[in-house]
């Protein structure tokens, strides 16, 4: 017997749910199908020594659920206000076992529709959508595919012997059997920065090795970086401690039987050629999207991790394929938090309504704003929503002008907004971060790019007012940052965001 559902969801993990339950509060045709047997699978094994690194603050100094969800990582969004994830942990670096609590907890509250042990083995693109092969033998039909199947497996480099070297995803999590041990750990990112913390009073020396330089969240302000938890470590590396962070090309490991041996060739010092000697290897590399799944292929951004998609979430190459999840970061890594469930929620909420609009004919909700409470209107905006705060500098307001009046769209990414209406202001709040030193494209533009009128960019998060002409931007105004994270001085909030009103559109 073939399933035939307009929206069908791969992946019962938190994007899934998520999805699931907006799909579900506006009754739409859909079905969540799970190869494991219980919801947030992926969190039953990872992070491997079991902390995440998404924020917990329980105690906050507001009492508004909107406020209040700012510096809470890990709630999905609801509108039942006893499901949240502080009642299932106090602390600030929860344990992934809570997590996968939380999850089963939302999807049965919910009553979400998921067909557990129903593994995809094929994607195949049909006219009007997809075919879908399970492991089970069954085929599901869906006009709309949601691919929230998260990462599919490790991202293993091609380094001659890596073979070798243990994967983060099987790896020994007792750290005595490394009691005084020499260990290459092959990566920088937190996987290898948490494999390290764990080994860091047993083994006798720990060398952390990539290509390019540790990024620290300390520095550059985005969440995916190396966090501050792991300082110990880092100490021992700047205190030359026998710990240290080599960035350099692993070239070849050998393995004797009894000793791992590393050819490397350093970034610094003249690209010196260095061999040493490890008791073990540890691949620590990251995740990658598994694609084989799709027949007809699935196009991915340079390097293969991740799936190529357009600005609201759509794959590049595959028509009413939608993308949800950590994948979503493809659209903006090191500028927002997609990567984490603090970010994706509030994309998946866009997503439901732009899914409403195309398959269900629902219009996109807009709201209109009079002329003369738009200043205000727009403080109250960026004050409360926890969206433009989890998300900002990729999720805005837009507001759009017509014969009519204003109308503001909400949550919307900064780039589907400018190229759905070309002409509009954009509302959110931004963050200076640094540049990526590997994207050489942002890099350059960084440097070449020049403060445009009234653009008096902060440091810290602040409230941003874009302006853009057939697509273009135009003028830009950036409010002065608050250590309360409240803009509603009348001076210096208040006052200017008028002005600049006035002046781009006088009443």
């Amino acid at each position: 017997m073939i399933q035939e559902h307009r929206y069908v969801v791969v992946g019962a993990g938190p994007a899934g749910l998520q999805i699931g339950y907006f799909l579900r509060e506006r009754g739409a045709d859909y079905v969540i199908v799970e190869r494991e047997r219980s919801a947030g699978g992926f969190f039953g094994r990872f992070p491997r020594h079991r902390r995440l690194i998404s924020l917990n603050k329980v105690r906050t100094w507001s009492d508004d659920p909107e406020i209040r969800l700012r510096w809470d990582w890990n709630s999905l969004l609801s509108d039942d206000s006893s499901l949240l994830f502080a009642d299932y942990s106090d602390d600030y670096f929860p344990s992934p076992d809570d997590l996968r609590r939380y999850l089963t907890d939302f999807h049965t509250t919910h009553d979400l529709r998921i067909a557990f042990g129903t593994g995809v083995s094929r994607v195949i693109c049909k006219e009007g959508g997809f075919r879908l092969e399970t492991e089970n033998g069954q085929e599901i039909q869906a006009e709309c595919l949601i691919w929230a199947g998260g990462w599919g497996g490790p991202n293993i480099p091609d380094i001659p012997g890596i073979e070798h070297a243990e994967g983060y995803e099987d790896m020994v999590v007792d750290p005595e059997p490394f009691r005084g041990k020499r260990v290459l750990i092959l990566g920088k990112g937190n996987s290898a920065f948490e494999t390290a913390h764990a080994l860091h009073d047993h083994a006798s020396m720990i060398h952390l090795a990539s290509p390019r330089p540790v990024r620290l969240a300390w520095n550059s302000r985005h969440p995916g970086d190396v966090r501050g938890s792991y300082g110990a470590l880092l100490d021992s590396c700047h205190f030359s401690a026998l710990h240290a962070l080599l960035d350099c090309t692993v070239e070849r490991i050998t393995f004797d039987g009894a000793t791992y041996t590393a050819d490397i060739v350093h970034n610094h010092a003249g690209g010196e050629h260095e061999t040493l000697e490890y008791d073990a290897v540890l691949r620590c590399t990251g995740f990658r999207m598994s694609t084989e799944v799709f027949a007809d292929g699935l196009r991915t951004t340079p390097g293969g991790r991740l799936p190529a998609i357009t600005s609201d979430w759509e794959s590049a190459n595959l028509d009413g394929l939608y993308i949800a999840g950590t994948m979503m970061q493809a659209r903006d890594a090191r500028r927002g938090s997609s990567a984490f469930i603090y970010g994706f929620r509030y994309n998946l909420r866009t997503l439901s309504r732009l899914l409403a609009e195309r398959y269900d004919g629902v219009r996109l909700p807009r709201t209109p704003v009079p002329r003369a409470a738009l200043a205000g209107s727009v403080l109250d905006r960026v004050n409360r929503s926890s969206a433009l705060w989890a998300q900002a500098g990729y999720l805005v307001d837009a507001l759009v002008i017509t014969e009519h009046g204003i109308d503001r769209y909400e949550e919307l990414p900064e780039d589907y907004a400018v190229e759905r209406f070309g002409d509009l202001v954009t509302v959110g709040l931004r963050q200076s971060r640094e540049p990526d030193p590997d994207d050489l494209e942002a890099a350059a533009l960084a440097v070449e790019r020049r403060p445009l009128p009234g653009a008096t960019e902060s440091e810290a998060i602040h409230p941003a007012v874009r302006v853009f002409r057939n697509g273009v931007l135009t003028s830009e105004l950036h409010l002065p940052d608050s250590v309360i994270a409240q803009w509603r001085h009348p001076d210096r909030h208040m006052a200017p965001l008028k002005s600049f009103f006035d002046r781009l559109l006088p009443l």
